[in-house]
């Protein structure tokens, strides 16, 4: 009787998290809420905790890159990464995912990438290269780029869990590690869709689709660009603004002594990222003209607030459903996970790829990992495995990116895996994987 309570108790988890990423955005976290009342209500489970730290920090990173987008600060950013392109389309496949990367590693959310899309595709098609060998590794690397951002939601839940359980690292540290594993990681999916497909010239299908002068019009007659649009100095300086911000949160980071204490206790990292990007939302709203209305009306805050709520309630349900069962994990898996530690990497690739967000795989599974002995190095060098959600091709950047593709080479396949996401996101989480525990090793 006990085991069938705990089966239905798992199915109604996974259930919550599966109707919740059908729906997306705020659903995930909404509909999370649903299996969280189950457990309290319908099988007395304690609640656990939601992660308000997190939380916190999320919503003040999102505040902030909000205003720079606000303020235009985005449009300069994403006009500077056209001019780059432009200047070089000929090794597209490899600047466009380094471009895409670094926007996220830079606001920490890989959603800043939409209005870049479509410029790929359109110096793609200019220079006869086919599409798909750049978009599809360009998504990927939007989403690679949270794991090495100072500001992200899954890197900042990263360093606050750790530090609570024993772990001191730093996120300077986290960084050290993630931000050359996953650039190896990116550079070998690049390599290997340097080639992919057939060019646009022996392309049947793409050949025959030019035939007709529609489509014709449609993939040739439009160009996507950002350069006749011209930026003011507010704008430029909001970027500044950011820049410093997160130049101040790593010094802060690498020189703790420099923070304020009180009876021995230091200021910790998490209040300092929260009052120095909230300092900075400030400092756009008065000197950059951001305007708040804007901000709150932009992708960028939008898709944040929305990751907010889905972060508190899977993590809550999560939190709820292991701190139940804590004991009887610790005697089932302490063992298998003490003699193979990196197979709790498994794990966290199963569950990014239920529930769509790196920051709620953090936040739900990490200190489950903990609780197993697992090793905090260990789950530093396994930090990669947290995204994949490219697995099934429902995430909105790699939909957007297979509707931006005019040439209609990025796609879905017919049998839904056989995807045009599916080898860039194996090789750069594979490769990535690999050099981020080997880093750990010689590290720590």
């Amino acid at each position: 009787m006990e085991i069938f309570l705990v089966v239905v108790q798992l199915l109604i988890v996974f259930g919550a998290l599966w109707l919740g990423s059908r729906y997306g955005s705020l659903a995930l976290g909404a509909i999370s809420g649903i299996g969280l009342a189950l457990l309290v209500f319908g099988f007395g489970m304690k609640p656990g905790t939601p992660p308000t730290d997190v939380i916190y920090i999320i919503i003040a990173a999102i505040t902030c890159a909000g205003m720079m987008q606000a303020s235009g600060g985005m449009d300069w950013l994403i006009q500077l990464t056209e001019k780059l392109l432009r200047r070089n389309p000929e090794m597209i496949t490899f600047l466009a995912p380094l471009s895409t990367f670094l926007l996220t590693v830079l606001v920490g959310t890989g959603h800043v990438v939409y209005t870049l899309m479509p410029i790929i595709c359109d110096i793609s098609l200019k220079k006869g290269i086919r599409p798909e060998r750049p978009c599809a590794v360009a998504s990927i690397a939007s989403q690679m780029g949270i794991m090495a951002s100072p500001i992200s939601a899954a890197v900042v839940a990263f360093v606050s869990i750790s530090n609570m359980n024993g772990f001191d690292v730093t996120i300077p540290q986290v960084l050290m590690v993630s931000l050359p594993a996953c650039l190896i990681g990116l550079l070998a999916a690049s390599l290997c869709s340097f080639k992919r497909g057939k060019d646009l010239d022996k392309d049947p299908d793409f050949q025959a689709r030019l035939k007709d002068p529609e489509q014709y019009n449609y993939i040739y007659g439009h160009s996507a660009t950002t350069l006749d649009k011209e930026i003011p100095l507010k704008s430029k300086s909001a970027v500044y603004v950011f820049a410093a911000s997160l130049l101040l949160i790593v010094m802060f980071a690498i020189f703790p002594q420099l923070l304020p204490s009180w009876n021995g206790e230091q200021l910790k990292m998490n209040i300092v990222i929260q009052i120095v990007m909230l300092v900075a939302a400030a400092l756009m709203i008065i000197i950059s003209g951001a305007k708040p209305k804007e901000a709150v009306q932009g992708p960028v805050w939008q898709s944040g607030m929305a990751a907010v709520v889905s972060i508190y309630g899977i993590a809550w349900m999560a939190d709820t459903f292991l701190g139940h069962y804590m004991s009887q994990l610790e005697s089932t898996l302490g063992g298998l996970v003490g003699a193979y530690p990196w197979m709790i990497s498994i794990v966290f690739f199963v569950v990014s790829i239920l529930i769509n967000s790196q920051g709620a795989v953090v936040v739900a599974m990490l200190p489950l990992a903990y609780q197993l002995g697992i090793p905090g190095p260990v789950l530093l060098g396994v930090l990669p495995t947290i995204y994949g959600y490219f697995f099934i091709p429902t995430y909105p950047s790699d939909v957007a990116t297979v509707n931006f593709d005019r040439s209609g080479t990025t796609r879905i396949g017919k049998y839904l895996l056989n995807h045009s996401f599916m080898m860039p996101g194996l090789v750069s989480v594979g490769v990535a994987t690999l050099v981020a525990y080997l880093l750990t090793m010689l590290i720590y």
